[in-house]
């Protein structure tokens, strides 16, 4: 059964107004009292850990690490990948963006994220009152061998689970609840971020229905599954890819995917 629910690289903050001179008698306690006091930045959630899966389920994808929008990121990583990079298809017309690329211990570039929409914000919701609209496209090698980081060991394959967990994963790097204090958040994302473990190693079950979207023209069946967060979907192309996307304000059901002909319109 089907459910229904869905900037640019470079763009750099705007600047903050310059402080005004601080008069001369301010001492230096009170300026060390004062920076203690300034909010702390929340921590990126960090991948569970287990000897079952070592680096992701299922499919042991590598561990996913939060990206952070607006920052400029260096094409050259994407450029070194042996596969294909996909995103969204030429019916999108908005902004899109790089995000990063995941390495495994010898370097080999393993997947990697394109953006499409608005630069997403953890906190962008709750200071604008206004939901964000992206789309986040996960590409991951088809890879039947991985070695262990210190290489005495083989991890498991890649697979269409390693793409549910790197979108799951990477749609909670962007949500934050309004009513939670910033100081809850780290427990918040242990909760969340093992629940989308366990679903993305279930991919068959009750959480997840079908949904068919064009991958390159062609009709392709993915998990899909949602949330009041957001939505995540997961499959696989023709040739082996893994895709996994996840994203808000925008429905899954009206995207495409293709292969990226010029990372250059991602610049």
């Amino acid at each position: 059964m089907e459910t229904t629910s869905s900037s640019r690289v470079g763009a750099q903050p705007a600047e903050a107004p310059t402080a005004p001179a601080q008069p001369a008698t301010e001492s230096a306690e009170g300026a060390a009292e004062a920076a203690a006091q300034a909010p702390q930045a929340p921590q990126p959630p960090q991948a569970p850990q287990s000897a079952a899966h070592p680096a992701g389920p299922a499919g042991g994808a590598p561990a996913h690490t939060t990206p952070v929008p607006g920052a400029r990121r260096a094409v050259e990583g994407y450029l070194r990948a042996s596969f294909p990079w996909y995103g969204l298809d030429g019916a999108f017309t908005g902004p899109r963006w790089l995000m990063q690329v995941g390495t495994a211990a010898d370097g080999t570039v393993e997947h990697g994220s394109t953006g499409h929409g608005d630069e997403p914000s953890v906190r962008g919701e709750i200071a604008t009152g206004e939901k964000e609209r992206f789309a986040v496209v996960v590409t991951v090698a088809s890879n039947p061998l991985r070695r262990s980081a210190d290489g005495t060991g083989v991890l498991e394959a890649t697979s269409v689970s390693s793409a549910a967990w790197l979108a799951g994963s990477g749609l909670l790097a962007f949500t934050w609840p309004s009513q939670m204090d910033h100081t809850l958040r780290g427990d918040w994302l242990d909760q969340q971020t093992e629940a989308a473990w366990e679903l993305a190693d279930d991919l068959d079950g009750d959480d997840w229905s079908t949904l068919s979207l064009p991958v390159d023209g062609e009709p392709t069946p993915f998990h899909y599954r949602e949330s009041e967060f957001g939505w995540v979907l997961a499959g696989s192309t023709r040739d082996g890819i893994h895709l996994g996307a996840y994203g808000r304000g925008m429905s899954a059901y009206g995207l495409g995917f293709s292969v990226i002909g010029d990372l250059g319109s991602y610049a």
